[in-house]
């Protein structure tokens, strides 16, 4: 996949659903580059994870449940964008911009501040996306997101 294609993706669609920033961009490049191998898998090979951003089915559920259900504007704007009718968790395999805006709502669920430097978004990446149940290690988001990203 190519970054700056990928990057200005990324920035269409966080500037859509109004949750642009610099820092949300590199943070879900990052999380490209560390969980699908910057597009290589949409599917999870031995789970149950979809999409460029790895999004698991219990993780969208819990998303579109207990945030989006109560923001409706938010809603309204990520439909329009992704050119969804109805929120479903296959949408995140086909529609590159969906899976993206999701990614972006599951970090902004998250009270503490994004970070600003390529080490905090690996910090970030690891206790908040990929947890200390997952296998992935801050040292890889960095060598993938040097690998792909920059």
């Amino acid at each position: 996949m190519d970054k700056n294609q990928l990057r200005n993706l990324i920035i269409q669609t966080l500037t859509a659903i109004n949750l642009y920033s610099d820092d949300a961009v590199n943070l879900i490049m990052g999380t490209i580059a560390q969980e699908s191998g910057f597009g290589k898998y949409i599917k999870q090979i031995k789970g149950p994870a979809l999409g460029i951003c790895q999004i698991e089915p219990n993780t969208f559920n819990d998303i579109l449940n207990n945030y989006l259900k109560y923001k409706f504007e938010l809603k309204l704007e990520i439909r329009r964008f992704c050119n969804i009718v109805e929120f479903n968790q296959d949408s995140l395999v086909y529609n590159l911009a969906f899976s993206i805006a999701m990614c972006r709502i599951f970090y902004l669920r998250i009270p503490k501040k994004l970070p600003s430097d390529l080490e905090g978004y690996a910090g970030y990446w690891k206790k908040y996306y990929n947890t200390y149940l997952g296998a992935g290690t801050e040292e890889e988001f960095i060598n993938n997101y040097k690998k792909f990203v920059l």
